[in-house]
């Protein structure tokens, strides 16, 4: 059993990284899956939410990209937008000291952004099925030197519809010599996808209870009418410092996030109808624990990654059982407790034995707070809800801090390459190629990070350097370009 990130055979630029995010021990399926994966094997992957999966196919692919090679090398397939871009941040964090670039691909998002993004030197692309289709028949997404192909949530990407599109994506990739399939259940149809595209796949299964070693699984049967008052018996009385609430429709989750904010709850919303830079920005303020109550659909469900939220609550059954998993796998992350609150009507019992087939155990019924406990509890509650949230630990805030973006007001319309940067910066006294991270060149300006705390160095140098006979202004930059 592998206890420490050094024990695998990866590059230095690699274990600083993992160091830096405070990876220290490796999760079950990161020790069942990199041995494989760092032979470039084709894997099933049957694991939760939770698990610490992004990690166990973005380790591999960070240590066996080729950073000299322009063209994206790692497609990822994920089902939703959030996903994508947690996804994206995380190959970013991982792979920083190799200088990798991923791209995140997703609907609601201009195009036009994204294909300027793919212009650039692009090692991986992760997206949704549609939007990376549309790239790939609008040629803006070259596929000729993809090696790794990871399908991420494949379970999640068949219930939502997406078959189709991503067999006509695989379809288009004929190079590919690594396939991975991560997903929390393995049904027919999953099994039926890997057998038509992966080559003799090694079968991994991490056990549900790794996922979510300490989540108390809990059910209430309420009238529909009643849920809302139980949702603050609940509160109360668990008093939780992070908490999500789930309900079927954006209708319902609009209603009670009214309802909560009207109360003076620290609660936002997060659901389909919301336009992209919205979603992005709640997940974000959330993350940083800007507020306690997050009211969503299940389209929050995949693509929050944040450790220590501690309940969650069913407000409605899931559309679809499978959903179960991903709802609750959002609490007892990374060894720590969670809880886990469902109401059900009583016209849903049938529907509850099924999710209760799938996990495996029956879940405790018990019976809502009493009035008596709510009152004990009060106190503590209206204390916590007047304070201030504790802001989150970011786990790549390390990994950036030493890193400054420094903007340079050139692109390619003065036939500005990245070559020439590298070139002219790592002649600075102090400076060399190791020093400087991801290039992005536009139009009209150029942004480059520099490592190592080094950023103030080249900042003073380059007032004064010219870059391919060019005197460009330069300034740090606060884009998130």
């Amino acid at each position: 059993m592998t206890t420490n990130f050094n024990e695998f055979p990866l590059s230095p630029e690699l274990q600083n990284a993992l160091k830096d995010l405070d990876y220290s021990t490796p999760t079950e399926v990161q020790q069942k899956v990199l041995p494989h994966a760092l032979k470039e094997q084709d894997l099933i992957v049957k694991a939760q939410t939770g698990s610490g999966k992004t990690a166990a196919f973005a380790i591999p692919i960070c240590e066996n990209i080729e950073w000299i090679e322009n063209k994206p090398q790692a497609l990822v397939l994920t089902p939703t937008r959030e996903l994508a871009v947690q996804v994206k941040e995380e190959f970013t964090n991982i792979g920083r000291y190799k200088r990798i670039k991923a791209t995140a691909l997703y609907g609601k998002q201009p195009f036009r952004y994204q294909q300027d993004e793919l212009k650039q030197k692009t090692h991986i692309a992760v997206g949704t099925p549609g939007r990376v289709l549309d790239h790939i028949e609008k040629g803006t997404l070259k596929l000729d030197k993809i090696r790794y192909v990871v399908l991420d949530e494949a379970d999640e990407m068949l219930n939502m519809g997406f078959i189709e599109q991503v067999e006509a994506i695989l379809a288009h990739v004929e190079h590919r010599e690594v396939m991975m399939l991560f997903s929390a259940t393995v049904p027919e149809s999953i099994k039926k996808l890997a057998s038509n595209y992966l080559n003799d796949p090694v079968d991994i299964e991490v056990q549900s209870e790794e996922a979510a070693p300490k989540i108390e699984h809990a059910v209430i049967e309420v009238q529909d009418e009643e849920k809302t008052a139980a949702v603050e018996k609940i509160a109360v009385v668990e008093n939780p410092d992070t908490c999500i609430i789930f309900c079927r429709t954006k209708d319902r989750v609009d209603a009670l996030h009214d309802y909560l904010y009207d109360r003076e709850y620290s609660v936002d919303k997060l659901h389909g109808g919301m336009d992209q830079s919205t979603r992005l920005l709640v997940m974000n303020d959330y993350k940083r624990g800007d507020f306690r109550y997050l009211v969503a659909t299940d389209v929050a469900a995949r693509g929050i990654d944040i450790e220590n939220i501690s309940l969650v609550i069913n407000y409605d059954l899931p559309m679809e059982k499978e959903a179960y998993v991903h709802r609750t796998g959002r609490t007892g992350r990374a060894g720590k407790e969670g809880k886990a609150v469902t109401f059900v009507t009583p016209f849903e019992h049938d529907f509850l034995a099924g999710i209760e087939e799938l996990i495996g155990f029956t879940i405790t019924k018990v019976d809502l707070p009493t009035h008596e406990e709510v009152e004990a509890k009060a106190e503590a509650f209206d204390k916590k809800m007047q304070s201030r949230p504790q802001k989150k630990k970011q786990k790549n805030a390390k990994v950036d801090a030493n890193i400054t973006k420094l903007y340079f007001n050139g692109g390619k319309k003065k036939k500005l390459r990245a070559v020439d940067f590298v070139g002219t910066i790592a002649k600075i006294p102090g400076m060399t190629a190791a020093d400087i991270g991801i290039i992005t060149i536009l139009d009209t300006s150029t942004f480059v990070e520099i490592l190592n705390g080094k950023g103030n160095l080249v900042l003073k140098a380059m007032k004064t350097t010219p870059i391919k006979g060019k005197q460009l202004k330069v300034h740090i930059s606060t884009s998130n370009n």
